[in-house]
């Protein structure tokens, strides 16, 4: 028997613990240390600091201590998790400074805004003035150069509600007393007591980089992107998005559900029925009046309508819901898909070299583009393309001709984009730009991010439609939301008109379908995201819904839409017509590989 490489004798448990970092780097400290004090060594770029950790696969706080010898990859302030903790941290930070200074103000953290922030409102009094502003963000700076912590306690479900319940927050009670727990983690600051669901930065000195200024009706807490975590982004117009965000307000009180905790009564209520209703007979309302706007419109001119929007906005079913209200007002729509207009893969790149960005407006063979919709416009015979996706081809399609009462509604991601068509006079083109802007939180001070609406509906739109789990959709996730940043939402105020295809019901109907797929997610990056969904959708009641209208948006996802076969009708409308086009699965599955280093997965299934 081959000998040990040493003897083995007893040894005394070390006072002290070490982490292994990625880079291969030891640190050793006290036991009980918390991780913050150990990236503190560790990492000197303060611009940039480490704000949370990964530790055995799980995501960790930083004021965690240190009990045993670990791995811990750090979760930087540039990273999506990163930036995420900073901007509920921030949150909690003007929470405090609020409510130190004007006791008798409630704070709404509402919606968030383009450039980077959140549009807050006051409730209780009227609007901070300037001066109070200024005095409230003066007491977010003591506190930030204090450096005090910020704790998470346990309490218990008795004491928690009577924390909110003594501030008067009664959508919090309302929402926590359907707890099967006995206890709440809430985070406390400064001796203020709050719930968030998710996890804290570990003292205010990491929270370096905000504003606050003055906005109607409310004010706006200014956030920097993680792009340049050290910076604010310079203001930008955001008027339609704003629009939209008031309008689903209003929709909002109108069914009587401002909050998570007024939709579960309406489920237990059985009162879900008629939110279902009137949530869809809004969007349809909302979608007869773009029709007819239109409608009104047609003629020598706007003949040409541009359909845009994030991943998993509902750009599909808005278009044909679209297209049967133009009917229903005389006008023939005829759809044009972008992509078929990629240009050759070959000659995007070679087989050596990265992947191409798909994505970019550079993929597109644009003059060709526009030289076929001049030719449609004027009633010619055109020959439209058809792009293979298996062989990044482009091959010949069907020959078609507009006859003088028809328009094209052209749906891709580019559609406000002004470099698409610029041959064109900006009157020429009608453009709208879909996404799903829910305003529906879980209370005062916990948002329900439109993003994560969105890609809810698409996990499980993926695994529906195609085959796909929770993990490869969450694996992509960051590259598709790059390129909406990049592609999309620069443009988004370029807009004739906007449509939220947001539901107040959804989450409810998309819980138990979803919930399944993400506790399935294994890979450590993944689930933190699984989890953190997981965290926020424990608030909502399921509801089976059985009562969805067949042509609703939600259908796009969850399946069971009587607007599938119905772009064939459209297009069988008047003169020559392209046929059917493969289903939206089977054409999505076939998509070249997508954007350098963000997976590998065919993007068409992005849009």
């Amino acid at each position: 028997m081959e000998r040990g490489r040493g003897p083995i004798v007893a040894a005394r448990e070390r006072e002290s613990v070490q982490i292994l970092l990625p880079d291969g780097r030891v640190f050793e400290a006290k036991r009980e240390t918390p991780l913050a004090e150990f990236f503190h060594t560790a990492f000197s770029d303060r611009t940039n600091p480490p704000v949370a950790a990964i530790v055995d696969g799980e995501l960790r706080e930083l004021g965690c201590p240190v009990t045993r010898d670990v791995e811990a990859t750090p979760v930087f302030l540039s990273e999506s998790d990163g930036m995420r903790i900073y901007y509920r941290s921030l949150s909690f930070l003007l929470i405090v400074a609020a409510y130190e200074l004007f006791p008798e103000a409630r704070v709404f953290i509402d919606y968030s805004v383009p450039y980077g922030g959140y549009f807050c409102r006051v409730e209780g009094r009227a609007s901070f003035t300037a001066d109070e502003l200024a005095r409230i963000k003066d007491r977010m700076r003591a506190l930030v150069e204090a450096d005090r912590p910020i704790e998470r306690r346990r309490l218990s479900l008795a004491e928690a509600l009577q924390v909110f319940a003594s501030r008067g927050e009664e959508e919090k009670v309302r929402l926590f007393q359907g707890l099967t727990e006995d206890h709440l983690h809430l985070y406390s600051l400064d001796g203020f007591l709050d719930y968030f669901y998710g996890y804290m930065v570990p003292s205010t000195g990491f929270l370096q980089t905000f504003a606050l200024e003055l906005f109607p009706e409310g004010f706006l807490l200014r956030l920097p992107r993680r792009e340049e975590p050290t910076k604010l982004v310079p203001p930008q117009r955001f008027t339609a998005v704003r629009e939209v965000f008031t309008e689903y307000g209003r929709w909002l009180d109108l069914l009587g559900v401002r909050d998570v905790a007024s939709l579960n009564a309406a489920i237990r209520s059985g009162q879900i029925e008629q939110v279902i209703l009137v949530s869809e007979a809004l969007h349809e309302k909302r979608i007869a009046e773009i029709a007819l706007s239109l409608a009104k419109r047609n003629g020598a001119r706007r003949r040409l309508v541009f359909v845009a929007g994030p991943s998993s906005s509902g750009k599909t079913t808005f278009s044909k819901r679209l297209a049967v209200q133009l009917l229903a007002n005389g006008v023939h729509p005829h759809p044009l898909a972008m992509d078929d207009y990629f240009l050759p893969r070959a000659s995007l790149g070679k087989p050596d070299e990265r992947p191409v960005d798909f994505d970019s407006l550079a993929a597109l063979d644009v003059p060709f583009f526009e030289d076929q919709l001049h030719a449609l416009l004027r009633s010619e015979e055109v020959t439209l393309p058809r792009y293979n996706f298996r062989t990044g081809q482009r091959e010949t399609g069907a020959t078609v001709r507009l006859d003088k009462d028809e328009i094209l509604i052209v749906e891709g991601i580019h559609g406000l984009n002004p470099r698409l068509v610029a041959s064109f006079a900006k009157e020429d083109a009608f453009r709208i730009f879909v996404s799903a802007l829910t305003q529906l939180n879980l209370d005062s001070h916990n948002r329900v991010p439109t993003t994560e609406t969105r890609l809810v509906r698409r996990i499980v739109r993926d695994a529906v439609f195609r085959g796909y789990g929770a993990e490869e959709t969450l694996a992509v996730w960051e590259s598709v939301r790059q390129g909406e940043k990049e592609n999309i939402f620069p443009y988004q105020e370029q807009a004739d008109v906007m449509f939220n295809s947001a539901l107040v019901y959804e989450l409810a109907i998309l819980k138990p379908l979803v919930e399944p797929l993400l506790l399935q997610v294994r890979e450590t990056r993944p689930r933190i995201e699984a989890e953190r969904l997981l965290g926020f959708l424990r608030w909502f009641e399921p509801y089976a819904g059985t009562t969805i209208p067949g042509n609703s948006i939600l259908r796009e996802f969850v399946g069971g839409s009587t607007l599938t076969e119905f772009a064939a009708d459209i297009a069988g409308g008047h003169g020559q017509a392209s046929p059917p086009r493969a289903s939206d699965g089977a054409q999505r599955a076939t998509r070249p590989a997508g954007r350098v280093g963000r997976g590998s997965r065919p993007r068409k299934e992005v849009r």
